[in-house]
């Protein structure tokens, strides 16, 4: 009896994805477990294990499809199983296949409760993947007064927290599901109309929208270049944290001279994992977030609360020819430097290779973003929403600095903590980036508190 392998649950909030890459062709044997299809979604590129073995009778699916939860992939004939094929590509490696959950139920209309707690816009930060022809945006709502005593809409547990994530207001946007429900791809849909200026949110002032683009070819030669589908999903997350939270950075040059010379010296050492200084950022942030714990947050626009997490899961931007993807290192504070370092070469190599899954790029409660090893001095790095705070580094030079009366070379690193100032104050601000640059600057005090 055939079996057909159709798509599982991606994981929370994730309702649809494209075919990034086949790895078998009809005809092929596979064996259980066996990676038969890249699932290319917002956040990563997913290998896609089948649980079943047998031969592949049909493929139902071509690269760039965009697929939904339960969609068929493929058919199976059980009794052709056999040895497997090798696949198209590279030999798969084994990866749980995700549980399928049963689908969300559709809510039934509530009393509106929620205040919405800013205009409709675009989520934050990273990844980019394989160019896909840009898709024409699902129909937004038009930007207009909302009644706050409507019910909104019906839609789905998972859409309705990432409407809530990104600050959205269900009533402003068109359901294209069964009945008028709306999915996250509406919701998404409404972000890029946003995002693009072709439909924008109506503030007490009037609706704002950006001016079309003029004709540039009339000037010269121009080339278009589609963005990805998680080039997308970072402009729009890049643009909903500028809009929703009030920037203040704060910059600070410390002394990391002996620091890094205690760095070199434990990397020389046999058999020890390459310690960066991201490495050992991480170990004091971790601190320092102990010590100001409104930097481990999230705020609250719809009950006017600050959530502080008694976590500390840092998230670790990584520049791939892909894009900027951030996979985040958990539980920072129990780990070790050496272990730290080496579970972050293994991200950061899963990333550029394309491997990261989803939950390795969720529950991040801070982000260090590091520019070091291209140059620069300081910078203003967009905080990574819904986090309130995000360090970034830049390259560290020697520099003479005066100590004890006279001139000296020192080791210095430019530190740029930008920050939402909704949640913490400047005074505060000041005091975090000074406690870590006390930390990174003496490597004793780091040792104690980190």
């Amino acid at each position: 009896m055939a079996i057909e392998f159709k798509l599982p649950s991606l994981g929370q909030g994730v309702d649809s994805a494209d075919i990034g890459g086949i790895l078998v062709a009809e005809g092929d044997t596979i064996a259980a477990d066996q990676e038969v299809i890249e699932i290319e979604t917002e956040k990563a590129v997913v290998p896609l294990p089948c649980p079943h073995a047998g031969k592949i009778v049909k493929l139902h699916v071509k690269t760039g499809d965009k697929v939904t939860e339960g969609r068929t992939l493929l058919t199976l004939d059980p009794v052709g199983a056999g040895p497997a094929a090798a696949p198209n590509s590279a030999p798969p490696q084994p990866a749980p296949a995700p549980a399928a959950p049963p689908p969300p139920k559709a809510e039934a209309p509530k009393p509106a409760s929620v205040v919405t707690p800013a205009p409709p816009p675009i989520k934050p930060g990273a990844p980019a993947v394989a160019a896909t022809a840009p898709a024409p945006a699902a129909p937004a709502a038009p930007a207009q007064r909302v009644d706050e005593g409507t019910p909104p809409p019906p839609a789905g547990p998972a859409t309705r927290r990432l409407a809530r994530d990104l600050g959205i207001d269900l009533r402003r946007v068109s359901g294209t599901g069964p009945g008028g429900r709306i999915t996250s791809e509406d919701v998404q849909a409404f972000v890029r109309t946003v995002t693009t200026g072709v439909s924008a949110p109506t503030t007490n002032h009037g609706t704002v929208t950006a001016p079309p683009l003029p004709d540039f070819s009339q000037f010269g030669p121009i080339e278009r270049q589609p963005l990805s589908k998680l080039g997308k999903t970072s402009a729009a997350n890049l643009s909903l944290a500028w809009r929703v939270i009030p920037h203040v950075t704060q910059h600070e040059l410390v002394d990391i001279t002996e620091l890094d010379a205690s760095r070199k010296r434990f990397s020389q050492s046999d058999g020890a994992p390459k310690v960066t200084m991201t490495v050992l950022a991480m170990k004091a942030v971790a601190a320092a977030l102990k010590a100001f714990p409104q930097f481990n947050a999230s705020f609250d626009a719809a009950s006017g609360e600050i959530v502080i997490k008694r976590y500390f899961h840092i998230g670790v931007a990584v520049d791939t020819e892909h894009g900027l993807l951030v996979p985040v290192l958990r539980n920072v504070d129990q780990k070790t430097v050496r272990a730290l370092a080496a579970e972050l070469a293994d991200l950061s190599e899963r990333a550029r290779s394309r491997r990261l899954t989803i939950d390795q790029m969720q529950g991040g409660s801070f982000t260090i973003t590091n520019l070091g090893g291209i140059g620069g001095s300081f910078f203003t790095p967009i905080v990574n929403y819904p986090e309130v705070a995000i360090l970034g580094m830049s390259r560290a030079t020697q520099q003479y600095v005066v100590r004890n009366g006279q001139p000296e070379i020192r080791l210095m690193l430019p530190l740029s903590l930008s920050y939402d100032h909704r949640v913490i104050n400047g005074a505060d601000a000041a005091r975090f980036i000074v406690k870590l640059g006390g930390l990174l600057s003496d490597p004793f005090q780091l040792l104690s508190e980190a």
